[in-house]
């Protein structure tokens, strides 16, 4: 009986296109930062709504809210373990919410590694640029914003039970 390839060849696709998805994040938010940077150093800012959303640069040893600023190489390697995770699990990829999910994971976690890794001050210890402050609230990037609707996508996708790696009933193959 020869072997189907069909399945192999289905699942390539998901993961192709969450690799597509993980770098348009990763090149949208590392070029914004090299802009923020380049504007916005020596204490630049620039308003955007009044009030609400203002441009002001921020480098972030911590995590969000710059919570633990003492422990950079342990987001390093927590980052870097997340990424290795959703490669090796996006390999099951079947459904078109859950690659998008999977691709704004991966690309807001890698673009973080890369600043964590290269930026100042060391070599896995470098820090996240923020350059989005939101009302004085918080300061955030484009990553951020991938990884925050990524999470509430997967927390919808979870809760409504559709699996990672088969089709949803809109794409089921016909029998």
């Amino acid at each position: 009986m020869p072997e189907d390839h069909g399945d192999r060849a289905g699942g390539a696709r998901p993961y192709i296109w969450m690799l597509v998805l993980a770098a348009a994040v990763l090149l949208a938010d590392q070029a914004s930062k090299l802009w923020a940077v380049s504007a916005l150093s020596g204490g630049g800012r620039i308003t955007v709504v009044p009030g609400l959303i203002e441009l002001r640069l921020l480098l972030n040893p911590g995590a969000a809210f710059s919570i633990g600023e003492g422990a950079t190489w342990v987001f390093t390697l927590t980052t870097a373990a997340a990424v290795a995770g959703i490669l090796y699990v996006g390999r099951r990829l079947r459904s078109p919410a859950w690659t998008a999910v999977l691709g704004g994971l991966l690309g807001g976690a890698t673009s973080h590694l890369l600043d964590r890794l290269f930026r100042p001050p060391s070599f896995g210890h470098g820090h996240v640029v923020d350059f989005i402050d939101y009302g004085g609230l918080f300061v955030g990037n484009v990553a951020d914003i991938a990884l925050t609707v990524s999470c509430a996508l997967l927390l919808l996708l979870t809760l409504r039970g559709i699996p990672l790696g088969t089709f949803t009933e809109e794409r089921q193959p016909s029998s």
